[in-house]
């Protein structure tokens, strides 16, 4: 679906339009494409006093590429790709100072489409009460620089749980181990990440294997998509296979032809299965069991929407949506855990959505389902945390969809300009957001929900 009024703006006289009458300014994001370095400029590094990531970070960005420099070293006309804070140092609130010091003369620096990462220990793991009420002060920090920056940048919290998750990982390093955080910053960093803004990512202790080729983080790898035929499955399929999945694409008989085309296009395989029959989990289990022996991470992309007021919705259409959206995933669940067709180091990757956070108008029906992929992520991530498997989901926001075109036109437009971004997000960027928690790099991350929304000004 066209975006005709973020196509105007691109033009002459749409931004003079723009600029004249105050009108929303959607910028042009900078997406991901193969081979792209990660940044469009080098990286400012700074750190608080005591700042327990700082060498760590330094390490990740000079092995992935990044010019670095240091607060303190920077000229009147230097410009950044990226602005990267340490503040695990910080542990009372006086010292929130530093972050204004370090953010205030390098606010208008950052180019288009730049990053900012600010680091923090969560404040459940904080030693002081002092310290845990200043890390928690930085979600409000970040949420408002990726609201004030503008020009595409985003802006995200990673809470890192001691040093980092520090981990052997594999032939990508050399001296041969490097941090957790690893997967997590080249993400946010590079244009993945265009529609993320407004995030906190918890980073654990758990393993992280990195890839021999970060342009191909899922080489060998099993992933299981559900609801692969069209929309945000078909472009999940297609990122999936082209960072080196081998994609198992799975939806309903009745879309076999299009889910025939995307497995054909990317040289995946189709599985043909209704998800609610009594049988599907015993079948795909046995599908993944014969083909591949094994599945390394599990997407439950699979959504349907049958939207109705509660008072005038019927039971079929409530029951439809609970069992596509959630019970299917929890039965499925089941069945490739008891067999232990997911082994240590899998993923398991649910879709919520926003309206699972805020609710919406005509939808308790998908709103109660999406809430509920929450709800297994939060009580899932703990009991699979001993056999090294982690599970997250995401949430997406207005994405431009066959869905959403079909949206009455004011309140379509309310979607696409009601977050930083002033714009709808694009299947791609769901599906980078997922291609990035299904990385074996990324086997630290468990129990988040990164929403996909351009920061939505709807939710949390």
């Amino acid at each position: 679906m066209t975006d005709r009024y973020a196509s105007f703006v691109q033009s002459a006289a749409g931004r003079a339009l723009v600029k004249r009458l105050g009108l929303p300014d959607p910028p042009r994001l900078r997406r991901h494409q193969p081979g792209d370095p990660l940044l469009p400029g080098p990286a400012l590094l700074g750190a608080a006093d005591g700042g327990r990531l700082t060498e760590p970070v330094r390490t990740i960005l000079t092995t992935a590429g990044v010019e670095l420099r240091d607060a303190g070293t920077v000229a009147a006309e230097d410009r950044f790709g990226a602005l990267v804070y340490d503040a695990t140092g910080i542990t009372d609130s006086t010292q929130l100072r530093q972050l204004y010091d370090f953010f205030h003369p390098h606010a208008r620096t950052l180019l288009p489409s730049g990053r900012v990462i600010v680091l923090g220990t969560p404040p459940q793991e904080c030693p002081t009460p002092r310290e845990a009420t200043a890390q928690r002060a930085l979600e409000g920090l970040v949420r408002s620089i990726g609201k004030e920056f503008g020009r595409g940048s985003t802006a995200q919290l990673v809470q890192a749980t001691g040093n980092g998750g520090i981990a052997a990982d594999g032939p990508a390093h050399s001296p041969g181990t490097t941090t957790s955080l690893t997967s997590t910053i080249r993400f946010i960093l590079s244009g993945r990440s265009a529609y993320v803004s407004g995030q906190v990512v918890r980073v654990g202790a758990g393993t992280a294997t990195a890839p021999a080729d970060w342009d191909r983080p899922l080489d060998g790898q099993v992933v299981l998509v559900t609801g692969a035929a069209r929309g945000i499955g078909a472009a999940l399929a297609r990122v999936l296979a082209r960072d080196g999945a081998q994609v198992v694409a799975l939806d309903v008989p009745a879309a076999g032809d299009a889910l025939a085309v995307v497995a054909n296009d990317i040289g995946g395989t189709a599985v043909q299965l209704d998800l609610t029959a009594p049988d599907a989990p015993t079948r795909l289990a046995d599908h993944l069991a014969t083909r591949h022996g094994r599945v390394d991470a599990v997407v439950h992309n699979a959504g349907i929407t049958r939207d109705k007021t509660l008072g005038r919705m019927d039971a079929d259409r409530w029951d439809q949506v609970i069992d596509v959206n959630l019970s299917s995933q929890e039965r499925i669940n089941d069945v490739l855990l008891e067999r232990k067709l997911i082994p240590a180091g899998g993923r398991i990757i649910g879709v919520s959505s926003i309206a699972g956070i805020a609710g919406n108008r005509g939808q308790t029906n998908y709103a109660t389902s999406k809430a509920g992929v929450i709800g297994l992520v939060d009580s899932l991530a703990p009991t699979l945390r001993d056999r090294g498997i982690s599970v997250n989901a995401v949430a997406p926001g207005f994405i431009e969809t066959r869905m959403t075109a079909r949206i009455p036109l004011v309140v379509r437009e309310a979607g696409r300009r009601m977050n930083s971004l002033a714009q709808g997000g694009l299947p791609v960027d769901v599906a980078e957001t997922i291609g990035w928690l299904a990385w074996p790099a990324s086997g630290a991350i468990s129990g988040n929900v990164v929403r996909v929304c351009g920061q939505s000004l709807l939710g949390a």
